[in-house]
């Protein structure tokens, strides 16, 4: 896995708007940011206010009377730029495209659900299979370490057998993974049928080089075909082990429309760019561009018998400006201010709003955790008694420091208390969270008897305790980075509170390129550091990789010493450098299985047991997302792992229209 798309960043926070009290008056916008004037009426709700010309005035008109119907209003921090599907993908594309498209699944509460198809294929029902394959030289196959090959000899392979082998020229047996995805009856919005010929168009559009999509599961797909109207049948290369098979479904484009255009020109033509044909709720009938975009009901929606879509239109409102924006969003302008349209530093404006029942805001964990990550054994002369004493290697120390960090406070002070306290690399919501782990809350008395346990005693009576072997004070450095604000009031808290069990930690804020850089005089992926700050990605199926040993940087091609393997080189991903047999066994075991096969929860709960036990990061809390609404919006949820709020833009409705 890339290691960039594993180094998220922590969120940009405003601190001083969420100390500015809720006053709808220029005094109350002048003290959170600059001048804003907002006339007394602002109070009113209205669908699609006027802001004023001056660039430093928003003037927001009463609405007339309610006519009637239910127009939603959603406002973005900016337009997209296309709505073809293979265009842009970010979360404002995305919150539109749910209205034009069906849902094939859904992505809820770190699992997966059908919509737009009739299932999810699985092992247990048939509708996914292993089959055996016989594989010879010059065919392409996926090797051990998951690798598009032509294969030669020399290539390592796993066999169908679950053996690892070096390929001789002699054909070999592998496995090869099936599934077919069966659509419902859906129709695009011009009434045509979307048929499985759709799905294989899609296929064919993403896997153009042409066209900027994700090639990655295209390249080890064998075969991706209509079965008949309905049913399309994906192969996978031979050896390609997915996890997620059962989403290798391409999303129908209208084949019948658009075939007349090259891949290319799908990129920048308005059928596709600006009014894509589609098949969900909503078609776009209007785009201003720089000001907003409207969606109206699609007259063949497959679901109409049901009464869906709910509302009469949809209105996305593009507000770059960050202080109009917030100002239209305490007006009531905005049936939905989106994610990107609001900041957390702002959730004390939106928790006075929803007190005075003028809006609502919903806090959701995401999918991302900070953890402190430790130093256990690190590169060259930088530790492990060498440059500095061996802080971490002794367990005892690692959960002391877990016992004396007061994380639900963390939680409270940062997060108004909507977060969660992490116990392991997952939530306690995620389906494969188990409550049998070791669990450290808050004790720092405890702390401080297991890190004298351990030998670590303040013998001069300053304050700091020492090492046994050198008497050194124990004083780390605590890396963390200048670019998020919320890195510095955290800082402090884990000053604190590990001052309080006798530990110093200096703080070193580091520019991001610099703190997570590759290569060897990296302080974190480096192993050139005591202790940082990391965030961490939770996934569906297991992430142990993070934690094993195969991962831990080093120079390529150079044995550790410790473990007997090669190192991760300096592209891996566990910096902490501490590994464990039984870990690494359970954690291969849980990866070379699929989801749903026996054994496979099993052994990715026992890698949660084993890093909750051992500690070679402490997870601190889950990252935060918020969006907010007007409280007449109904069926509006905000999930941890759907990406856009939008996703269910098919059902949201407004109670009494826009007059609630």
């Amino acid at each position: 896995m890339n290691r960039l798309l594993l180094r998220y960043a922590p969120v940009s926070y405003r601190w001083l708007l969420a100390f500015c009290g809720l006053v709808l008056t220029a005094v109350w916008l002048s003290a959170c940011r600059v001048p804003v004037e907002v006339e007394p009426e602002t109070v009113t709700p209205v669908p699609r206010p006027e802001p004023s010309t001056e660039p430093a005035t928003v003037v927001i008109q009463p609405e007339a009377t309610y006519t009637g119907t239910k127009d939603l209003v959603v406002c973005l921090s900016r337009e997209p730029e296309t709505l073809y599907r293979y265009g842009r993908s970010a979360r404002v594309e995305k919150a539109v495209l749910h209205g034009i498209y069906e849902n094939d699944y859904t992505h809820l509460s770190f699992a997966y659900q059908p919509q737009g198809l009739v299932k999810l294929p699985n092992l247990a029902d048939g509708d996914a299979v292993w089959q055996q394959v016989t594989v010879k030289t010059g065919d392409r196959v996926v090797d051990v370490d998951g690798n598009v090959v032509t294969l030669a000899m020399g290539e390592r392979l796993r066999l169908a057998d679950g053996e690892t082998a070096v390929f001789t020229g002699t054909p070999v047996v592998m496995a090869q993974l099936a599934a077919d995805f069966r659509l419902k009856p859906r129709v695009w919005a011009d009434g045509v049928p979307v048929t499985a010929a759709d799905s294989v168009y899609s296929f064919e559009m993403a896997a153009h080089p042409d066209t900027p999509a994700p090639k990655g599961k295209i390249e080890r797909t064998a075969v991706y075909q209509a079965l008949d109207d309905v049913t399309v049948r994906w192969v996978g290369l031979p050896g390609f082990n997915d996890p997620t098979y059962f989403t290798n479904f391409w999303g129908p484009l209208p084949r019948h429309a658009w075939q007349a255009y090259t891949p290319a020109e799908l990129l920048t033509v308005e059928a596709s760019d600006r009014f894509p044909l589609g098949d969900g709720p909503f078609q776009v009938v209007e785009w201003v561009a720089g000001d907003y975009l409207r969606l109206e009901p699609n007259p063949f929606y497959y679901r109409a018998a049901e009464g869906l879509p709910h509302l009469d239109s949809v209105t996305f409102r593009f507000l770059p400006d960050p202080d109009k924006r917030l100002a239209q969003i305490l007006a009531g302008a905005c049936d939905i201010a989106a994610q990107d349209a609001v900041e957390l530093s702002q959730a004390a404006l939106f928790l006075d709003a929803e007190n005075g029942g003028f809006l609502r805001p919903y806090f959701q964990i995401g999918s991302v955790y900070e953890a402190i990550t430790l130093g256990i054994n690190s590169w060259g002369n930088y530790g492990d008694g060498l440059g500095r004493p061996d802080w971490f290697e002794d367990v005892r120390v690692r959960q002391a420091l877990a016992l004396c960090l007061d994380r639900q406070a963390m939680v409270d002070g940062l997060f108004y208390g909507r977060s969660e306290m992490m116990h392991s690399q997952i939530p306690a919501a995620h389906p494969l969270f188990t409550p049998e782990i070791r669990q450290w809350p808050y004790d720092p008395a405890a702390g401080a008897a297991l890190l004298a346990a351990a030998g670590y005693q303040d013998t001069n009576q300053d304050g700091l305790r020492e090492d046994p072997q050198t008497g050194q004070p124990f004083r780390i450095t605590f890396h963390t980075t200048t670019q998020y604000a919320i890195n510095q009031p955290l800082a402090t808290m884990i000053q604190e509170n590990l001052r309080a069990c006798g530990i110093e930690a200096q703080v070193a804020f580091l520019p991001v390129e610099e703190l997570y850089a590759a290569g060897e005089e990296s302080p974190l992926f480096g192993r050139r550091f005591d202790m940082g700050q990391i965030a961490w990605p939770v996934g569906e199926q297991s992430m142990c990789h993070l934690f094993a040993s195969w991962e831990i940087t080093g120079p390529n091609g150079r044995i550790n010493l410790q473990t007997g393997a090669p190192y991760g080189s300096w592209n891996g991903l566990n910096n902490t450098g501490w590994w464990q047999l039984e870990y690494d066994a359970a954690c291969r075991k849980a990866r070379d299985l699929l989801p749903g096969m026996p054994g496979y929860d099993e052994n990715f709960q026992e890698t949660q047991r084993l890093l909750a036990e051992n500690l070679p990061m402490i997870p601190l809390f889950m990252r935060l997302k918020l969006a907010v609404t007007r409280p007449g919006v109904r069926h509006f949820v905000l999930d941890p792992t759907q990406d856009s709020e939008m996703w269910n833009l098919f059902a949201l409705d407004l109670a009494n229209g826009r007059d609630n």
